[in-house]
């Protein structure tokens, strides 16, 4: 059997073994009613609903020897100039944040917030990520396998991890990285230091950057896998106790951040519903807890493309996950960020997969970060050169809207945006325009509009309150 063959059997049967374990209540979900998006958002401290739209940066924070991303300021600018992102999901890495128990590199810390203000000055929103794959780089002797976590809260109990395996995935399921998770989430009991360090390192991270005008929040973890304990026992389990844990740590100080939690990966990334509870915010005022799955449909996970032979069952995968998202972050009463999407751009119908996932999100309120800012064929620019991406990505939306938004749609071939929304007295609206379809700028079809030619930027105040359909047209 060729070895594309053998991987995309073993993927098939992971995805089989994962779907009788978690979709007993996904199949029932997937016929019910489709839910309608509650409307809640990311705010900004005025009140103002947010439209976020932009990049996870980067995948390359993964590897490096400092846990920083490979990236420049003049990066920085130029996805500004050529997308109008306004969002950025930045990795960071446990193991940098805490090379030794209970020891904090400030320096490390110092250089994050250098390329957190980069994207300050262009008025961007920084979701901090503590990141992880596989645990953390000491599941190999060779460290290139895992990212996240540090050498010294690596517990593997002597058991075994292969050295080669023909998708990464797979290590997921190799008995010392199950351990090690185990041991972190203190399935053993033998552990239960290792929880309380994490959510103290969050401490350190927020209590760094909790003043920051730049940094919205924290993702908590990246893709929980439970080791031996899946399903919703580990979400109302141990993954639920991290998160409260790490939820008291950060309010302890800093009162006013968004907190983002993400689901189980396996089977939620594909559409499978999730268990995640909802989570009480000792803060003061409204809840700032926010949901942050992500999306990678299975057939596109098995090496299928989105073209005819495929497309429709992507599509089927696609309306299972937006009605078991929305339906969790009901429960959850949290607004949602599609924290990953993303796929190899040469593909077969790729541009027109993120042009749908696009659309899902402006239907749905939620905001959403591409994986990833690194070069390459999965990026925007691939050995410097803008791909496909750039110009799927370059689209107009609202970045901040006066009120609460109840659609958004974008009529490419009239070049006709409009943001329907409930009007109230939070601030101006500002919706940023491409240069391709907006040369000239945009003009409003009401309230007073003020455009920022060097941020392509309208800025639209109406002084009417109550339901609104603002339409953008080209000027």
């Amino acid at each position: 059997m060729p070895e594309f063959d053998q991987m995309k059997r073993a993927r098939w049967i992971a995805g089989a073994v994962v779907a009788l374990v978690v979709a007993g209540g996904g199949v029932a979900a997937a016929a019910r009613e489709a839910p309608q998006p509650a409307r809640r958002y990311v705010t900004d401290d005025a009140g103002r609903a947010l439209i976020l739209h932009g990049f996870n940066t980067a995948s390359s924070a993964k590897s490096t020897p400092d846990g920083l991303p490979e990236l420049t300021e003049a990066d920085v600018e130029r996805e500004y100039q050529d997308m109008g992102t306004n969002f950025v999901r930045f990795l960071l890495q446990w193991r940098a944040v805490e090379p030794s128990p209970g020891t904090y590199d400030t320096k490390y810390l110092d250089k994050v917030a250098e390329r957190i203000g980069w994207y300050r000055k262009r008025g961007y929103h920084v979701m901090l990520d503590m990141h992880q794959d596989l645990w953390g780089n000491g599941i190999t002797p060779s460290k290139v396998a895992g990212n996240g976590a540090p050498q010294w809260a690596t517990f593997m109990d002597g058991l075994p991890v292969a050295t080669k395996l023909p998708t990464w995935e797979m290590y997921y399921l190799e008995p010392g990285v199950i351990r090690a998770f185990d041991h972190f989430w203190n399935t053993t009991g033998e552990h239960p230091e290792l929880m309380d360090r994490y959510a103290k390192a969050w401490k350190a991270v927020a209590d760094r950057f909790k003043d920051d005008p730049a940094v919205i929040g924290y993702d908590l973890m990246n893709e929980p896998w439970g080791g031996s304990v899946q399903a919703a026992a580990f979400e109302t389990g141990p993954l639920a106790t991290l998160y409260r844990r790490s939820i008291a740590e950060i309010r302890s100080v800093d009162p006013d951040s968004w907190i983002f939690l993400e689901p189980q990966a396996v089977g939620v990334n594909w559409g499978l519903p999730s268990a995640l509870p909802a989570f009480d915010d000792p803060r003061s005022g409204p809840a700032r807890i926010a949901f942050a799955p992500h999306l990678y449909p299975l057939p596109l996970d098995l090496g299928d493309d989105y073209t005819a032979g495929s497309k429709e069952w992507v599509d089927r995968t696609l309306g299972w996950w937006r009605d078991n998202i929305l339906r969790t972050a009901e429960r959850m009463k949290a607004p949602i960020v599609l924290g990953e999407f993303g796929l190899d751009m040469t593909r077969p119908g790729a541009t027109d997969l993120v042009e749908r996932i696009l659309d899902v999100t402006d239907e749905t309120a939620m905001g959403r970060a591409y994986w990833s800012r690194d070069d390459g064929p999965w990026g925007p620019y691939d050995k410097g050169k803008a791909g496909p991406l750039v110009e799927a990505y370059a689209r107009p939306y609202p970045r901040a809207v006066g009120g609460v938004p109840l659609r958004v749609v974008y009529d490419e071939k009239a070049v006709k945006l409009t943001i329907t929304f409930d009007a109230n007295e939070t601030g101006a609206t500002e919706v940023y325009l491409p240069g391709k379809s907006f040369p000239n700028g945009g003009k409003a079809s009401m309230g007073e509009a003020t455009w920022d030619a060097a941020k392509r930027v309208l800025t639209v105040k109406t002084k009417t309150s109550g339901r609104l359909d603002l339409v953008i047209t080209p000027r």
